[in-house]
């Protein structure tokens, strides 16, 4: 099987049109307003009308409050929510059950003990998100986006029980290497797609589709392959 993919940060119609017609399975829209990246659920809700079937919208947001999540269910009524911020299990837990959406529950990994911290989210969540942590240096650095690659050994051998993406710092480039050593099923990018932030390349979209195209992985069980929005 091949490697699914999400583009986040889609803002154009241009590149919504490269990411479906390479083979994205997701398509990530931000409601962060301080990222590059940032669409009102207006503009977003035009890009996710009229998915063809098997293509998913997910709705990206840090820290969101209940009446922003309220109307960006309502405007843009997307399949799945990803919650990227500092929310808590019980946070995740309370927004599935009020919204009624699957939640992907993005992770920021810096070493071992960050990632042992995903292991919370187990029982109230639909999927989870490896990203870098930014690290306190990094001026401006968002909680996500930022083209930055944690320690994929990290990642080796792990054996949660949910579905889960690697993300952060991918490119076409690089792809094949981080699914050889990670073993992920499902990847993640954004950066790695753009001419400068928050501008996506159509031709770096297609050339990630057609790497992850090429990342061929052995059969995987059946809960591995259950797509966050299927739990």
């Amino acid at each position: 099987m091949s490697v699914a993919v999400k583009i986040c940060g889609i803002r154009t119609a241009e590149a919504r049109e490269a990411a479906l017609r390479g083979g994205a399975r997701w398509l990530g829209f931000v409601f962060y307003p301080p990222s590059p990246r940032a669409v009102a659920p207006e503009a977003a809700a035009a890009l996710a009308a009229g998915l063809p079937e098997g293509r998913e919208a997910v709705a990206v947001t840090v820290d969101a409050d209940d009446g922003l999540l309220a109307r960006i269910v309502e405007v843009v009524n997307p399949h799945l929510l990803q919650l990227h911020g500092s929310e808590s299990p019980a946070r995740v837990a309370a927004v599935r059950a009020r919204f009624g959406r699957p939640v992907i529950k993005a992770i920021a990994v810096s070493d071992a003990a960050s990632l042992a911290a995903a292991r919370a989210f187990e029982p109230v969540a639909d999927g989870l998100l490896f990203d870098a942590k930014a690290p306190k240096s990094a001026a401006g650095a968002l909680p996500g986006g930022n083209g930055l690659a944690f320690d994929w050994q990290l990642l080796k051998g792990w054996s949660g029980r949910l579905p889960w993406f690697l993300s952060g710092g991918l490119r076409a480039e690089t792809l094949g290497a981080a699914v050889a050593l990670t073993g992920a099923r499902r990847v993640d990018v954004s950066s790695g797609v753009e001419s400068q932030p928050g501008v996506k390349a159509p031709a770096l979209i297609l050339d990630f589709l057609a790497a992850a195209g090429r990342a061929d992985l052995a059969p995987a069980p059946a809960s591995e392959l259950m797509d966050p929005s299927e739990r």
